[in-house]
Order: C-alpha cells, then sequence, then structure tokens
C-alpha cells in the first residue's frame, strides 16, 4: 500500500542527479503541484523525462527556469523558447525523440523488454550512434527502453491501495511512465476508500504506486 504524503515530504525524496519522469502533454495530465515543488527545492542535475518542456514558466517549464535540468529527453521543446535557448547556450543537453518512440521506450522499460524496433528516423540525425536492423528487407532503429529513478504522474482519483484511474486526455503518458521507474509518486486530485473505485475502472494498479499525494493549493 503507498504511503501518503504531502507533496514537499515526497519531493524531499528526490536528490541531485535523479533521473525523473514526469508525465503530461503540455500541462494537460502534468502533475504540477509536484513539479513546482521540485522546482523550489533546488534539486539541480536532472535528468527529466517528459513529452515536452510546457512554457516558460509554467508546467516542467518551472524546472527549466529554475536550472534544475542538465539532461533533457523530449518530443519537442518549441513551446517553450527558453529551452531552446539554454540548449543553444550549451546549459541543457537536450535529446529530442519521436514522439511515439519516446512512448515505446518508456513502455517497453515497463514491460521488461530489450527495446523496439521502429522505421522512425532511418536516414536522419535521429538514427546517429544507433544500431540498425534489417527484417524481411526493411531497416530499423533499435530504440533502447527509458527508465527512470523516480515517476511523477498525475491521475484523477485514486484509493488508498494507489489503484488510479485518469480523466480523458489527462491519461497520456501517465500510465506507461507509472510502470517504468523505481519510485512512482501521484499528485491525485482525490483519494477515496478501498472499493469506491470499480475493478473495471483501475487503469494503473496500486502495485505500481509508491506514494499518493494531493496538491495543497
Amino acid at each position: 500500500m503507498p504511503k501518503i504524503m504531502s507533496q514537499k515530504e515526497v519531493i524531499g525524496l528526490v536528490k541531485d542527479g535523479s533521473s525523473v519522469m514526469i508525465g503530461g502533454f503540455m500541462t494537460c495530465g502534468t502533475p504540477c503541484g509536484l513539479v513546482e515543488e521540485l522546482a523550489g527545492s533546488g534539486a539541480k542535475d536532472l535528468t527529466i523525462i517528459c513529452n515536452d518542456t510546457g512554457l516558460m514558466g509554467d508546467g516542467i517549464g518551472m524546472l527549466i527556469s529554475t536550472d534544475a535540468v542538465q539532461h533533457l529527453i523530449a518530443s519537442h521543446i518549441g513551446t517553450n523558447p527558453e529551452t531552446g535557448q539554454k540548449m543553444i547556450d550549451g546549459k541543457i543537453q537536450v535529446e529530442l525523440v519521436p514522439q511515439g518512440t519516446l512512448a515505446e521506450r518508456i513502455r517497453c522499460a515497463g514491460a521488461g523488454l530489450g527495446g523496439v524496433l521502429t522505421p522512425t528516423g532511418v536516414g536522419t540525425v535521429v538514427a546517429e550512434g544507433k544500431e540498425e536492423i534489417h527484417v524481411d528487407g526493411r531497416t530499423y532503429l533499435l530504440e533502447k527502453p527509458l527508465h527512470a529513478d523516480f515517476a511523477l504522474i498525475k491521475a484523477w482519483k485514486a484509493d488508498r491501495k494507489g489503484n488510479l484511474i485518469y480523466r480523458k486526455s489527462a491519461r497520456n503518458f501517465n500510465p506507461l511512465m507509472a510502470m517504468a521507474a523505481d519510485c512512482v509518486i501521484a499528485e491525485v486530485e482525490e483519494i477515496v476508500e478501498v472499493g469506491e473505485i470499480g475493478p473495471d475502472e483501475v487503469v494503473t494498479p496500486g502495485i505500481f504506486i509508491s506514494y499518493l499525494t494531493r496538491r495543497s493549493n
């Protein structure tokens, strides 16, 4: 059963140099309370794995603004010019990954697989340094799993055993990331008693969740 903690307490577990997955698409499904707490904690040298870096000063953009990020693995950064500028200045190492490939690499980590074969990126800069495998006359890139020390995810509702349900498109990367990290911290809007969430409603089983927290503001 996951421990229920305040956001300040649980973010205290994240140490400098940690790798952290953060759910969300822009700020939809992003655990903004946890991100804000992490940005204010003074954490440094983080590897952040996410879809995007939100907007300047909003969502994951808060971590960019506080210079918490050393290495970024994401699908796009175009909505946050601060990220692009810090990449150009050499302050952040950025690895851009096609969105579907990013999702599959995270899924592979959670499923215990050795990687995924994809034609996406063959013949482009995406293929640099990667192994090419030929199957039935077609060339694929071997994309290896993405795992993290921590995953910060957002769900709509949890029971006290950590079973989660999501709200519509806010689901996005969150269920995948919940399976691909050593420590999973779920920010939820509501925590209910066991039995108040039906078995067929559960998307992420509580066995994957380490800590539950509710946003305090």
